[in-house]
């Protein structure tokens, strides 16, 4: 299969064009870095390193752009309220400069921790001053922009399909709904490029402009830094659905208004991670990071495997049962992997068509839209058969692995060379394990792994057949107990 993406700009998916031959130019919405990034985030970052990833697989070379907000983004996420950096200063009672270097780094470190892989370039808003300065001169030489008393905004009636991304109606919008009305706009959907200091305090981030010391609106960032990087136009623009309405129709507008070409070719945007109350984010107070997960006892890699079993465009609800299938699942397939020998043994009848079809599979699943739950049904699927050597199913997944990003084969090889405990990977469900036939024991993994992808359906109808068999599941926290049906 071709590689295909769900386009948001159009949506509906679409056959994957690069416009340079076997490159493509990827620009993703980083960190605002004024707190700790919260799984929420990661989420979101984690999809788009399987993209990356499965663009490489496809044997492309990828040029990923990633933004780091360290001014303008406003707590409104428009053009109101408090600059999220300032707030974190006034948290923290450090600088602004202080709470950017500070915060990046925790950024990065999570993204190590999770193996994701690094962007070619991560470029901070404040480093590229200049580059947003002169794209606001454009804008302002074509006609596009006009003054207020806080700052010079974007006038959105002058560009014919504005808020296309979004499928906005603009003449039905209601004050309010989609961003504060000022008396001062012309329309309801102009957005500041350049926000004027107040009169009667000192910003900590500010610079000297043709029209004011102020400092660059959040969307004019990503226009700017994209282009410098990646030109005009390129092939990728990704970033979570809360982008859609507002950020990334901004950037569509601010560019496409100022070269006039087309930004990006194709959109991509991840669902929320959610908890039961709704969308996981900073403004509800407590939030979790991934150092939650590590100190109540979770490898970032047990959150990654989680992500897995959800198809980047539907929501994910977090939960510590969830997290703890997941944990349990991609326990299980270490333990599967780490008994295999790499030994060359004599080979079975049909082993090599076996393995060429389920490299199709693998490829058709990541392929088809970034189908990572299936990728990963697939992977199991290599697991358990019978049918094909030890040594070809450590290739096929540590091959598939390029794109699971998990680090089996680094986990196989460490823990060969003793430096991993096995115990550490046992699944708590050791009571079990007497005395059960190993028909049982199969639908029980098989069900775990069921659940590990939200797949209930199916979780049911193997404990059903587990409970003809004449047993019974009871679930426990981190793991499950099994009892036979005395008569």
């Amino acid at each position: 299969m071709k590689l295909q993406f769900f386009n948001t700009l159009g949506r509906q998916k679409q056959v994957f064009e690069a416009i340079a031959p076997h490159k493509a130019g990827m620009y993703t919405c980083g960190q605002t870095v004024y707190d700790y990034p919260h799984i929420g985030n990661m989420r979101t970052y984690l999809f788009e390193d399987f993209l990356k990833r499965i663009l490489m697989y496809n044997s492309y070379e990828v040029t990923h752009i990633m933004n780091i907000t360290d001014v303008g983004h406003l707590v409104s996420d428009a053009d109101e309220g408090e600059d999220k950096m300032e707030k974190g200063s006034a948290r923290t009672g450090k600088s602004v400069w202080e709470i950017a270097d500070y915060y990046t780094k925790a950024f990065i470190d999570d993204v190590k921790l999770l193996n994701i892989i690094p962007a070619t370039k991560y470029t901070k808003a404040t480093d590229y001053i200049k580059e947003q300065i002169d794209m606001i001169k454009c804008l302002e030489d074509k006609g596009f922009t006009y003054i207020t008393s806080d700052g010079v905004y974007f006038d959105t009636s002058k560009l014919s399909d504005y808020g296309k991304l979004a499928q906005i109606d603009v003449e039905g919008l209601e004050e309010g709904k989609r961003i504060e009305f000022s008396a001062e706009k012309r329309n309801k959907t102009d957005f500041a490029l350049w926000k004027f200091s107040p009169k009667d305090t000192k910003r900590q981030m500010e610079w000297k402009s043709p029209w004011g010391i102020g400092f660059p609106g959040w969307h004019i960032e990503c226009s700017a830094m994209s282009r410098k990087f990646l030109g005009d136009t390129f092939d990728i623009h990704c970033g979570g659905i809360d982008h859609i309405p507002i950020h990334h129709t901004n950037e569509i507008a601010q560019s496409e208004a100022c070269t006039g070409k087309p930004f990006a070719h194709y959109w991509l945007h991840g669902a929320f991670l959610e908890e039961d109350d709704g969308k996981m984010s900073k403004s509800k107070g407590e939030f979790l990071c991934l150092k939650t997960l590590t100190d109540k006892g979770y490898s970032p890699l047990d959150y990654r495997y989680m992500c897995l079993g959800t198809h980047y465009r539907k929501r994910l609800l977090f939960s510590w049962d969830v997290l703890d299938s997941a944990k349990n699942s991609f326990n299980r397939l270490k333990q599967n992997i780490i008994r295999m020998k790499e030994e060359n043994a004599p080979g079975k009848s049909g082993e090599q068509d076996r393995v060429n079809l389920y490299k199709s599979d693998f490829l058709e699943s990541v392929n088809d839209d970034l189908n990572m739950p299936q990728a990963l049904a697939v992977t199991w699927e290599v697991v358990r058969n019978t049918g094909i050597s030890d040594k070809n199913k450590l290739e096929l997944i540590y091959d598939f692995d390029r794109v699971l990003g998990l680090e089996l084969k680094k986990f196989v090889d460490e823990s060969r060379r003793g430096q991993i405990s096995w115990a550490e990977f046992e699944i708590p469900d050791a009571p079990i394990k007497q005395g059960i036939p190993s028909e049982v024991l199969e639908l029980i993994n098989k069900r775990a792994e069921a659940k590990a992808a939200k797949n209930f359906k199916l979780a049911d109808e193997l404990r059903n057949k587990v409970r003809e068999l004449g047993y019974v599941i009871i679930d426990k926290k981190g793991g499950v107990e099994v009892k036979e049906i005395k008569n």
